[in-house]
């Protein structure tokens, strides 16, 4: 068997025109929309003009049969910005969401809907996380009621990306038999402008500025039967199998939170190159004690151990997407795995990096300060740090750990 890291002709392409889309068009603009704290438009209709912010675009780069594609369009685009990545790439949640539970003609007919045209932007929004339950989604008390031929929806959603953002498709996850806890949720697709769904508060954030993160409220949101993911005959046989104790497969809302953890992973990986690239170019040019700063052995440490962390954790990040691309299972948390070793690198690496520039690292001037408060939320967002290890030691101990 023949083991290459090497990207293929055409990885290596759209690494290539990811880089300098991130260098000419997104870091530019990245205090600025920091500053803000702004939904960049037009650098989203920028990235839907080349293709990259587009159902066709997505689904080229989830099709890659090595699974490494969208990783690296991610780590390139993260290391330019990661709120403005985010605010690109944020819709995805939201399609995650309907692929994974939607029926081929529901993906037909939505999935177009997430990103409308590089003249007409759409978003989506996943909107799962309320305040009594982000890691432990039991505690949902959002609630879909049948209504005739129609759902009704009421309920709080927390920290919503895209949320309540005009010309939105919002899939939200709701209990329909809260006595069943998890295995008694569905997701429902909320066309934009449905009435009685709002944007709640806007949230005021530390990083990831250009990011838009806000409150959705819903208030008796009626929609119809064809927006229940999967179809209700899908749904009845799930309800059936719970109310009998049989076994299932884990629940929707956390298998697609799951899945996308590897790819959080890859943009953590890219706030990290970012410091480290800056830093080192720091080190170099930095004269004191006579020479440049970079010949230390305090700054070189550190610059070795920065480069270790991005690199241990960039190959944590491509063998989970590889196996999950591949359709093996996760059977030691290994998609948890990348998303916690990357989020640790990047927190790690931006802080080594304010370090090695001193003072100027906690300026304005340079950007690493605004790298810093950007990767704190990658140990936070997608699961916490303890309920990843979590993940991880009940998978490697085949046990349920509290």
């Amino acid at each position: 068997m023949t083991v290459s890291f090497e990207l293929s002709e055409e990885q290596q392409m759209m690494k290539e025109e990811m880089h300098t889309f991130a260098k000419e068009v997104v870091r530019p603009q990245g205090r600025h929309y920091d500053e803000t704290a702004e939904t960049p438009y037009e650098i989203i209709q920028e990235a839907a003009k080349i293709g990259l912010y587009s159902w066709e675009g997505v689904a080229g780069m989830f099709g890659d049969p090595t699974g490494l594609m969208f990783p690296v369009v991610n780590e390139e685009l993260a290391w330019g910005d990661a709120g403005i990545n985010l605010a690109i790439f944020g819709t995805t949640l939201g399609l995650s969401g309907i692929t994974g539970r939607g029926t081929p003609e529901q993906i037909g007919r939505w999935a177009p809907e997430c990103f409308g045209t590089p003249e007409d932007i759409h978003f989506s929004a996943y909107c799962v996380t309320e305040a009594e339950a982000g890691s432990d989604l039991s505690g949902m008390k959002t609630t879909a009621r049948k209504d005739g031929d129609d759902w009704v929806l009421n309920g709080r959603k927390y920290f919503i990306t895209n949320g309540g953002l005009p010309k939105t498709v919002h899939v939200v996850v709701a209990s329909v038999e809260p006595e069943l806890g998890t295995r008694g949720q569905a997701s429902f697709v909320v066309p934009p402008g449905t009435p009685g769904l709002e944007m709640g508060h806007k949230e005021v954030k530390m990083g990831i500025r250009a990011s838009h993160t806000a409150e959705v409220l819903l208030d008796d949101v009626r929609v119809p039967s064809d927006c229940l993911l999967g179809g209700e005959e899908r749904l009845r046989a799930s309800l059936d199998r719970a109310r009998r104790g049989e076994s299932s497969r884990s629940q929707a809302a956390m298998g697609t939170l799951e899945g996308s953890r590897p790819i959080v992973g890859a943009q953590a990986v890219g706030i990290a190159r970012a410091a480290f690239e800056y830093a080192l170019d720091y080190a170099k040019t930095r004269h004191a004690f006579g020479g440049p700063i970079v010949e230390k052995q305090a700054i070189a440490y550190m610059l070795a151990d920065m480069r270790t962390k991005i690199d241990a954790a960039r190959l944590l990040v491509w063998r989970a997407c590889w196996m999950g691309r591949a359709g093996k299972t996760f059977e030691a948390g290994e998609g948890s795995m990348a998303k916690l070793m990357a989020a640790e690198a990047a927190v790690s690496v931006t802080q080594q990096a304010i370090q090695i520039l001193g003072g100027h690292g906690y300026v304005a001037d340079h950007p690493v300060e605004q790298w810093h408060r950007d990767s704190l939320v990658y140990k936070l967002f997608e699961g916490t740090d303890q309920i990843l290890w979590l993940i991880v030691a009940s998978a490697i101990a085949n046990t349920r750990i509290r």
